[in-house]
Formats: structure tokens, sequence, C-alpha cells
């Protein structure tokens, strides 16, 4: 869907209270990598060969990775513990530089039951405790780990990009960084307000408690979902 269109269906969405208007809160270079289904915006002015990106729900697209891993010569580490997205990963043939872990983000450590969708059209999975009161295919028991453990089982102190696409679960993974004394210079987040067990109003407060913290919004998407922050601390 072009940018025409996609804000013309999220101007309906405003009118009608499922979307809001988000706008940069600070100016920065901006680069998008990826393709028209998936693709993020970053700020390219401190990533070199030694920076350290940590990709969260990466499903069955993986071309912002690849594309960010061969212009920069570095390395990726990717997650995802969907069995869809760990058959998909294991069918393609990949650089050495590409890492990839079949486990989720959280705000806690172990197993967590993630729904399938009722439309069989639709891969992603949800947490299951997230989409009360939404139709499932079936469920999965799958491991989840928190940001800081699995940044102490990799032995990373930083992170100079983390990209979350976790369909909702992002919300509570934005508290527990905030909590943790993680050092993170962006963060590239796909908020889901669109469900409508989530809404606009956690949204809101993801980007309140984010700015508290230092981050800024240096770009939003055309569809208001995709927005990238910058530490600006530092």
């Amino acid at each position: 869907m072009n940018d025409f269109f996609t804000t013309i269906l999220r101007g309906r969405k405003v009118l009608l209270g499922r979307d809001f208007y988000q706008f940069r809160q600070v100016q920065r270079n901006r680069l998008k990598l990826g393709n028209r289904f998936a693709d993020w915006t970053f700020c390219p002015d401190t990533i070199d060969e030694t920076s350290v990106i940590y990709s969260f729900g990466v499903g069955e697209d993986i071309s912002f990775d690849l594309q960010l891993m061969n212009r920069f010569n570095l390395h990726i580490h990717a997650f995802d513990p969907s069995p869809n997205s760990i058959e998909w990963i294991r069918a393609q043939e990949l650089p050495q530089e590409f890492h990839f872990y079949p486990i989720g983000l959280s705000a806690r450590d172990g197993s967590i039951s993630f729904s399938e969708p009722s439309d069989p059209g639709l891969s992603s999975l949800r947490m299951t405790d997230l989409a009360s009161g939404q139709a499932a295919l079936k469920t999965h028991s799958l491991p989840v780990n928190r940001l800081t453990t699995i940044m102490e089982k990799l032995g990373h102190n930083r992170l100079d990009i983390l990209k979350m696409d976790i369909e909702g679960a992002e919300y509570e993974v934005v508290e527990d960084l905030l909590g943790s004394d993680i050092q993170v210079s962006q963060i590239l987040i796909e908020f889901h307000h669109r469900f409508s067990y989530i809404g606009t109003a956690k949204t809101r407060r993801a980007i309140q408690q984010l700015n508290k913290a230092g981050f800024k919004i240096f770009d939003v998407s055309p569809s208001g979902e995709e927005m990238s922050f910058i530490n600006s601390r530092g």
C-alpha cells in the first residue's frame, strides 16, 4: 500500500479514535532499509562494524537485517520464537554474521503461551494473555527472556540498535528496559495500538516513558506504527 492510501486510511482511524498523530521530536540523519513490506529507519551516524544490533520479531522477512549487516559490515543478532519463523530461517542460506536465536523478548524469563491468529493468512504469534478474548487457531508454549538476561548470555554491555516488532509485548518490555541499567543508543519499535485490546493509551504512555528516560522520536512511519527513538543523553 502506498503512502497516499496509508495516509487516507490512517486519517479515518484517527477520527474514530483508533490512532493518533505523533510527530518527530528531534532532527537526526535518517536511513531507511528493508523492503516495502518491512522497512525500518535508523540514524547511521554512529553505526559501524563494531555496533551491537538486536532484532526482535524477524518473522519471515530479514531484508532490513541483511541490508544493515551488508552496508556496515557488522553482525546481527536476530530473535523469534515462533515455529514458522524458525522453520523459515532454517531454510535460508545465511551469512555467518547473521546470528539467530529461537527465543522471544519479554519482561520475564521462562515460557509464555503464544496464540496463533484466527486468520490463517496471518503468521505472527501474540502472547495469549495479551490477546485475551481473541479467537485463536491454537497456542504454543515458547521460551522468552528479559533483555538483561539475553545481553548477559551473549556478553553484551550495550546496544547500538534495539529493534522490536513483538506483537503487543513491547509495552511491558519498554517498562522493563527503562527499569534496568541498560545502555541503548537507538530503539526502533512497531507499536500495536491498532489491536482493539491494546488501544492508543498504551502507546502514548510508552512514548511518555521513553521521553522521560531521554529517548526522543526522530522518525515516524507513514502508518504511524513504527517509531524510531534516539537516546538524547548520549
